[in-house]
């Protein structure tokens, strides 16, 4: 057994305390993107308060969770945004956040870039305002960037330019790539998912095959551009990229949303993959106990994969692209390589393709990009 193989194996089964959690403190949202993993827009009325999540701070850090990522919505819309990131900073909590930077003007600049263990995420969609804008609302491009330039100023070194990789961004990654790179900034490329709003607008925005074969040779060539293990359904393609390259969910990574609930990743807000509720019991009792995660670190069978030579590559690929595509967590993942995920879609009868169970938008008409207010 390879070392490589048996960290994997090990990581498979979960450990004592996830790596790292996102941790979404508000569903309020001044944007509606049209991809929105959590269909964000309105606050959610029993979200933690704040003496809530100062709690579930210091459990987080008794537990030396590595780190969070806080996002939302936007996290910055929260009066206590601050009370909350200073918090875990002091307790040695590191804080990734994710922002559209709507909120992010110089003062903010300048508060958080006096902190430690703190970075920063500037989400934008493409590497001009046309590009962007239609998934991310009209004016949002315009103010991302002024985000950046606030940080920039406030000598914020390293921060991050995060995109999630679409039919068109995809076509800008040199653009983009340059972009980071006249900031002092990293870039870090994310895949879309069928998740939240982003189950009425996958089968328009997602790359094509060919695009993710000219994306994973992008890749494979620039190991400093980050991809928080979101591509790993392409290693079949030949070498791998950097990272983990499996599914965490419930093994590595989880997600607690504004109201204490605790999914198995980010990207899978669905009843199906709840664990329980911090305010009922805690966070550590739900990651160590819960019968979800057990049956996510359960031995998994290779299913409808086993006669692919390529299973130990991608290990099957995404469980949230397949649930909200309507496959089952054992068949291909739906933008597999070889096709095999399409073709057991074509053959698969999808009365009605799974929905998130809450939706938070303010449009109603899911994939409508918003306006700054």
């Amino acid at each position: 057994m390879s070392a490589e193989s048996g960290l994997r194996d090990r990581l498979e089964g979960g450990l004592t305390a996830p790596i790292c959690l996102t941790w979404e403190l508000t569903y309020a949202c001044n944007l509606a993107c049209a991809h929105c993993l959590s269909s964000s827009g309105r606050r959610d009325p029993h979200e933690l308060s704040t003496s809530e999540a100062l709690a579930l701070v210091d459990e987080l850090a008794a537990m030396r969770v590595f780190y969070v990522n806080v996002g939302g919505g936007e996290p910055m819309i929260r009066r206590d945004f601050f009370d909350i990131v200073e918090h875990a900073v002091e307790r040695r909590v590191g804080v990734k956040f994710s922002t559209n930077g709507t909120r992010l003007d110089a003062a903010a600049a300048r508060r958080l870039a006096a902190m430690d263990y703190l970075d920063v995420q500037v989400s934008i969609d493409g590497a001009d305002a046309a590009t962007n804008d239609r998934v991310r609302g009209a004016g949002s491009y315009a103010a991302a960037r002024r985000a950046m330039d606030h940080l920039a100023a406030a000598g914020f070194a390293g921060f991050k330019v995060s995109v999630v990789v679409t039919r068109d961004s995809v076509e800008q990654l040199d653009a983009l790539e340059s972009l980071a790179a006249s900031y002092g900034a990293q870039l870090r490329l994310a895949r879309l998912r069928p998740s939240g709003r982003g189950v009425a607008v996958w089968d328009a925005l997602r790359p094509t095959a060919a695009q993710n074969r000219r994306l994973h040779a992008w890749l494979v060539e620039r190991p400093h551009v980050l991809t928080g293990d979101s591509f790993f359904h392409l290693s079949p393609l030949g070498a791998p990229l950097e990272g983990l390259n499996l599914c965490g969910a419930g093994r590595v990574v989880c997600l607690i949303d504004p109201v204490g609930d605790v999914y198995a990743c980010p990207f899978v807000i669905h009843d199906r993959f709840r664990a329980g509720n911090v305010r009922a019991s805690g966070f550590g009792p739900i990651w160590r106990e819960s019968a979800l995660f057990a049956e996510l670190r359960a031995p998994n069978s290779p299913g409808a994969c086993a006669s692919c030579a390529s299973y130990d590559a991608c290990r099957g690929g995404c469980l949230a692209a397949k649930f909200f595509t309507g496959l089952e967590a054992d068949d291909p993942d739906p933008e597999c390589v070889f096709g095999h995920g399409e073709r057991r879609l074509a053959t698969t009868r999808v009365e009605l393709r799974p929905t998130p169970s809450i939706d938070h938008s303010r449009v109603r008409a899911l994939g409508a990009p918003g306006r700054l207010r």
